[in-house]
């Protein structure tokens, strides 16, 4: 049964020189916390884990301490074991997680509950700490800025070849897994269980050993490598599919409900995630290496187990292509990101503008003053939908060929200064991806990736406030 809290408290009047050394940031956020709201959002996601989880069961960990053991979690970039070990070790994080002297949570346990809140969660989050920012006299939300960095994945560089093996290892053993399950049905078909594997890396060492030479004798031995490689992974793709089969047949019959049945529907659903992003590669590496032609960066299919992952062109230097996902972010003077958005597939920046606009009042409840963002940005008539929308300047470079109007206008001085104001959002993009974890994503799946940036986010915003909280009061 989930419960709120733990009986309140004090960790200091049992050790009273402590109180001197708490860090003071955590004394303004462990008010900033107190807040009802987002205490609510994060319940209201908590209390949805299983159908009886408010009402039913043994007391949990209380929901005021998962959020706020997450938020710890997040400040100091911490995994989840080391979280709970420092907490566990700290007299000042147990008052602060309001975990007091009970027993700290395992990390297998926090993270079921942190993947629990839903992303969409977040963003409401994201925007109540906003407010708040504004009530604390932070940010009077007048400006703002925006810019666009990657996200990248945790893949390894991709290449035909290694994703056919990746494709092959990954399906043999799924076969390996539901050979006691699918055995008995399949003893007369022949090279059912058949591993391939060390097929597969024997032509891939080969393959690589003839990367490094040149010429037309080595090109076409090449080619008939790729073609053992294909003909390997489909010969294990149809294996796979003949064990799909079989796992659908056991289980619509009628020992559905006998043990094994759980595991038998866990393999059908990996064999079922697993074999069109196989099928997908083969035909992306017969298009490319055999018939010589092109498929588009849209439609690739970069890793089998971050199939959301894009091929993104930075044009930065020593930085040509990155492999992730694009993030959009909107920023208010005071360092507070209200908005972020991963941007789908073939998405562009130009949209982005008139969202943030329109965010930006839905959250403060009025328009910015000023709007500032790079020449990525830019789009005819931009300027006037956003004057429209009451923003007062608009500082956009121009792209393309400009008139000496426009020349002259980004070359006068109060154009220039409010474009100057732009350059700290790259600052803030350097913050998030070093000291919050927004440089490489860690979690799985799109879903893990913007529930990542979301907690980034969060933790950069609540550590900006409460310094800025702190530097008042004292």
């Amino acid at each position: 049964m989930l419960i709120d809290r733990y009986h309140p408290e004090d960790v200091f009047a049992r050790v009273p020189e402590l109180a001197d050394q708490t860090d003071p940031v955590l004394v303004q956020l462990d008010r900033l916390l107190d807040d009802d709201l987002l205490f609510a959002q994060v319940r209201g996601d908590l209390v949805r884990r299983y159908r009886l989880t408010a009402v039913h069961g043994r007391h949990s960990t209380p929901a005021e301490a998962i959020l706020r053991l997450l938020v710890v979690k997040h400040l100091y970039a911490w995994s989840y074991q080391e979280t709970v070990e420092r907490v566990a070790d700290s007299l000042v994080l147990r008052w602060f997680a309001r975990v007091y002297f009970r027993r700290v949570p395992a990390a297998t346990t926090l993270l079921r509950w942190a993947q629990t809140i839903q992303p969409a969660t977040l963003h409401h989050l994201n925007d109540r700490v906003a407010q708040l920012a504004t009530q604390a006299r932070v940010t009077r939300a007048r400006k703002l800025r925006v810019d666009g960095t990657v996200v990248e994945t945790t893949i390894h560089h991709p290449t035909d070849s290694g994703l056919l093996g990746d494709g092959v290892r990954v399906l043999t053993r799924l076969i390996k897994r539901a050979k006691p399950l699918v055995g008995a049905a399949l003893t007369g078909v022949r090279d059912a269980f058949r591993d391939r594997t060390r097929t597969m890396r024997r032509t891939l060492r080969t393959l690589h050993r003839l990367v490094r030479l040149k010429g037309e004798t080595v090109e076409a031995e090449q080619r008939a490598l790729y073609q053992q490689l294909l003909q390997t992974t489909e010969q294990t793709v149809q294996q796979a599919r003949r064990i799909e089969q079989v796992l659908v047949a056991r289980l619509h019959s009628k020992r559905a409900l006998l043990r094994g049945h759980r595991q038998a529907e866990r393999l059908r659903q990996a064999v079922e995630r697993f074999l069109p992003l196989v099928a997908q590669v083969i035909r992306q590496a017969r298009t490319r290496v055999l018939s010589g032609g092109k498929v588009a960066a849209q439609e690739k299919i970069v890793s089998l187990f971050e199939p959301h992952t894009r091929i993104l062109q930075r044009r930065k230097t020593g930085v040509p292509i990155e492999f992730g996902r694009h993030l959009v972010l909107d920023e208010v003077e005071g360092g507070i990101v209200t908005r972020y958005r991963i941007l789908p597939a073939g998405g562009g920046e130009q949209p982005e503008l008139e969202a943030a606009v329109a965010h930006h009042r839905t959250v403060f409840g009025h328009p910015p003053e000023l709007v500032a963002a790079d020449r990525g940005f830019h789009a005819p008539k931009k300027e006037a939908t956003l004057l429209a929308a009451g923003v007062k300047h608009t500082v956009i470079p121009w792209k393309g060929p400009a008139s000496a109007e426009r020349r002259a206008l980004e070359h006068s001085r109060a154009w220039r200064r409010r474009y100057r104001w732009r350059a700290g959002i790259e600052g803030r993009i350097h913050s998030l991806r070093r000291d919050y974890g927004l440089k490489r994503c860690t979690d799985h799946g799109e879903v893990g990736m913007e529930r990542r940036v979301g907690w980034g986010v969060l933790a950069s915003n609540l550590w900006h406030i409460g310094q800025a909280s702190r530097k008042r009061t004292a």
